[in-house]
């Protein structure tokens, strides 16, 4: 392990479990960039390396931040160190080369056959780094017919049959909110690279990962795909409700849309007591246990509708939770950023930037001994460490990154 990177100060007895990983970022967009922010987020040292004219393609996607940032490209690279490199010159490959060595992962997202073209590919960077783990990450299987078509979040969506199982079954197939496919890609691609880096501390060998969208959104189907090999046909799309359980979803109170969820029949019978007092409903056959209720929702939920729509939200929510059912109130996004649950966890945080005066920044998800792991640094300006990584790693002069610069191979920020 090679870092030297520094570390925040840290509450007492916690430190960053990959503390002294070093990894070459090579990707962009969603799914490398997010397995490379999951290492930085542990405390690796992940440099990302981007073109020198327009960076990362999400550095123009989303809200604009600064002069180099967007909503999109922040959301995906934080704790990480931005250098620039032309990875079509000769040059800009040997700068990678030369900081193999002293790097222990690659994450690279090029269409199949794209970096063993430019010199980067597993058994050209092996040769240089015997026990690196390489991580690529593509649309499709790479040994497969559709190895060198790209790779889109929204395509995969429809082609694994995702778009098939979301939306109200009245509506047409639907895609997810966000890019469920790349995110789901990116964790199982860190997932990976943390496997391959346990293993290597037992072997000292390396490893090739191959990651491809097709395959992680099939993944996502989970217990709707089963259901629909078992059926012999697509299962039956509920919208908001659950395809087994009722009640179960999204219901709209007299001033705002509720979540209930009455997961067994314990909590129904209390459901029609305590909260919408209507016990004859527990007390009808059709509807005392959970299939019998399923295997009447088109009589039960009609008529649940209209009780749950004759009560205050506020007053569902005080019984529904006095009783023990899950529920909760449906929020706004803005609303949800900024709520107290949100704050009190330390989710979000403003760090400094040097246009926009102060940007916010996820926090990283992980709590570990009871800490939330720090934001070690806010998403990086375009090229923000060339000089310091390439300086620091390969000692080369001021006046060697100047020519580079001039020749068009990298930027540099202002000394």
């Amino acid at each position: 392990m090679t870092s030297t990177t520094p570390t925040p100060a840290l509450p007492e007895g916690m430190d960053f479990p990959l503390e002294g990983v070093r990894v070459l970022d090579l990707s962009r967009v969603f799914a490398g960039p997010l397995c490379g922010q999951v290492l930085a987020d542990f405390g690796a040292d992940v440099i990302k390396v981007e073109h020198p004219g327009r960076g990362d393609d999400t550095r123009d996607w989303g809200m604009r931040i600064g002069k180099t940032e967007t909503t999109y490209y922040n959301s995906m690279n934080r704790n990480k160190r931005s250098i620039t490199v032309d990875l079509q010159t000769p040059e800009g490959v040997k700068i990678i080369h030369s900081l193999l060595p002293q790097c222990d992962v690659v994450i690279q997202n090029f269409k199949t056959g794209g970096a063993e073209k430019l010199g980067l590919g597993y058994e050209q960077l092996k040769a240089i780094k015997p026990d690196l783990i390489y991580c690529s990450v593509s649309g499709y299987d790479s040994s497969g017919p559709e190895a060198k078509r790209p790779g889109y979040d929204l395509v995969i969506q429809a082609e694994a049959g995702l778009m098939a199982i979301n939306g109200e079954a009245s509506q047409p197939p639907l895609k997810f909110g966000v890019a469920a496919v790349d995110m789901m890609t990116g964790m199982y691609a860190a997932q990976a690279v943390l496997a391959a880096l346990f293993r290597r501390e037992r072997t000292g060998k390396g490893r090739h990962i191959e990651m491809a969208l097709y395959d992680c959104g099939l993944m996502i189907t989970g217990y709707y795909g089963l259901d629909a090999l078992l059926l012999g046909h697509d299962p039956q799309r509920y919208g908001n409700a659950h395809p087994s359980i009722v009640p179960y979803g999204m219901y709209d109170a007299a001033d705002g849309p509720l979540i209930i969820g009455v997961g067994n029949n314990a909590q129904f019978d209390k459901f029609c007591r305590q909260v919408i007092e209507r016990p004859d409903i527990v007390e009808d056959p059709r509807f005392a246990t959970n299939v019998e209720r399923a295997k009447n929702r088109l009589v039960l939920s009609p008529m649940l509708k209209e009780l749950i729509a004759s009560f205050p939200r506020d007053v569902l929510l005080e019984r529904l939770s006095a009783a023990g059912i899950p529920c909760g109130k449906v929020a706004g996004l803005h609303e949800a950023l900024t709520s107290e649950r949100t704050r009190r966890g330390g989710l979000l945080q403003e760090m400094p930037h040097p246009v926009a005066g102060t940007t916010h920044v996820f926090a990283p998800p992980y709590r570990l001994d009871g800490q939330r792991l720090p934001i070690r640094n806010a998403p990086p300006t375009l090229g923000a460490a060339t000089r310091d990584v390439l300086q620091q790693l390969l000692q080369l002069p001021e006046a060697e990154l100047q020519a580079l610069r001039d020749k068009g191979v990298l930027t540099l920020p202002p000394l």
